[in-house]
């Protein structure tokens, strides 16, 4: 498929939480049309999956396909294993137990496969290396890693014209990111960002994606409109 003329195309990575609708919000705001993809993988929280839907219907997204790979089959991460406890007592050291094994590997994997069908220019993604949970694939070593991969895997990055890898909240605070989506018009009731949110989407308030959500409305003078069970 080849984009019509003039028309810039990017694929979003949209997982319903905060840092992916600042992403959505700044990708329409730069004039792209966008194209959501969000992922059922085995999540505990899976109203964050009801929270994309929203997310990308507010914003006019192009199209938003949500794809089922579940990796909860495998275990090994609190968010997808329910014999692994959330931790509830502040950050671990080193990678926390709420590490998904090679998820953002296999996001921008299925991102790439839209992208190229679509002719995109960009993929999006919200990782982050400032206020993260100390995951391996929120470092920007990573996204340059995978960006090589992309230029050589694909019949449009062996051309020359393959999907950049974007990554605009890398360096960025929560709070930053808070700033600026508000300045984006991102609806903060909408977005799930909870390890254990339930099923209508309110947050737990105790995990450690509770504490930086909480701590990054606060650090932005910014009143937090999560909904707590």
């Amino acid at each position: 498929m080849t984009a019509v003329q003039d028309e810039r195309r990017a694929v979003v990575l949209l997982s319903g939480g905060l840092d992916s609708a600042t992403v959505l919000a700044e990708v329409v705001h730069q004039g792209y049309r966008a194209y959501a993809l969000s992922v059922a993988y085995g999540q505990r929280h899976s109203a964050e999956l009801a929270a994309s839907e929203a997310i990308a219907a507010h914003f006019g997204a192009a199209a938003h396909q949500v794809l089922t790979v579940d990796v909860g089959r495998f275990g090994g991460s609190a968010l997808t294993d329910q014999r692994i406890a959330v931790p509830e007592n502040g950050a671990d050291e080193g990678i926390p137990v709420t590490y998904v094994p090679a998820r953002n590997t296999l996001f921008l994997s299925l991102a790439l496969g839209w992208a190229e069908v679509l002719d995109a220019e960009a993929i999006f993604i919200g990782v982050n290396a400032v206020d993260y949970s100390g995951y391996p694939d929120c470092r920007p070593a990573f996204i340059e890693a995978f960006s090589a991969l992309a230029a050589v895997a694909t019949k449009s990055g062996v051309e020359g014209h393959g999907p950049r890898i974007e990554a605009p909240l890398l360096t960025l605070s929560k709070a930053q990111i808070i700033t600026r989506g508000t300045a984006l018009g991102v609806p903060w009731p909408l977005t799930v960002s909870c390890y254990q949110a339930d099923t209508l989407g309110r947050a737990c308030g105790r995990c450690d994606s509770c504490r930086l959500r909480r701590e990054g409305f606060m650090a932005a003078g910014q009143v937090d409109p999560t909904r707590y069970q």
